[in-house]
């Protein structure tokens, strides 16, 4: 069975939604470092599709979430395990692996939006989610289950 990894930030949740729930003075504050604002991550809403997409490509492939977290900002880390058991139930918080190092993981696809923290260096095929081809989860799956 084949192995996908999915980042969360931009992929599974939308990031900016989280953003709009935090109080104007309050990401003044943070100013560019608007991850270290805790418990920030708690707060964002699944990306449209993402939660179907997530249970099909479950069906089909072996599904791991692999994201990264601000080192300056710890909730980050529990934000993100409580979002995943909330979004994605119980056996999907087992699945959730943070590292700065993505590249070190092996697997087929890696589903992310960018090409940092290893993930433009991953041994599989990278999906770079919300580019031309591929913009959204429909597409996503298109691909993944032809």
């Amino acid at each position: 069975m084949k192995r996908v990894f999915v980042d969360m930030d931009g992929v599974l949740v939308d990031f900016e939604s989280g953003l709009e729930k935090i109080p104007s003075d309050v990401r003044e504050k943070y100013g560019r470092r608007i991850d270290k604002i805790p418990g920030m991550f708690g707060l964002m809403d699944p990306m449209p599709g993402a939660i179907e997409a997530w249970n099909r490509l479950c069906e089909k492939f072996e599904v791991h979430i692999l994201s990264t977290a601000p080192w300056d900002n710890p909730s980050a880390w529990h934000d993100k395990r409580v979002w995943v058991a909330k979004h994605l139930g119980k056996t999907a918080r087992k699945r959730l692996t943070l590292s700065h190092n993505k590249h070190l993981l092996r697997g087929d696809y890696l589903i992310d939006d960018r090409t940092a923290n290893g993930a433009g260096e991953f041994e599989g095929e990278l999906i770079q989610f919300g580019t031309a081809d591929f913009p959204d989860w429909n597409v996503v799956l298109d691909y993944l289950e032809a």
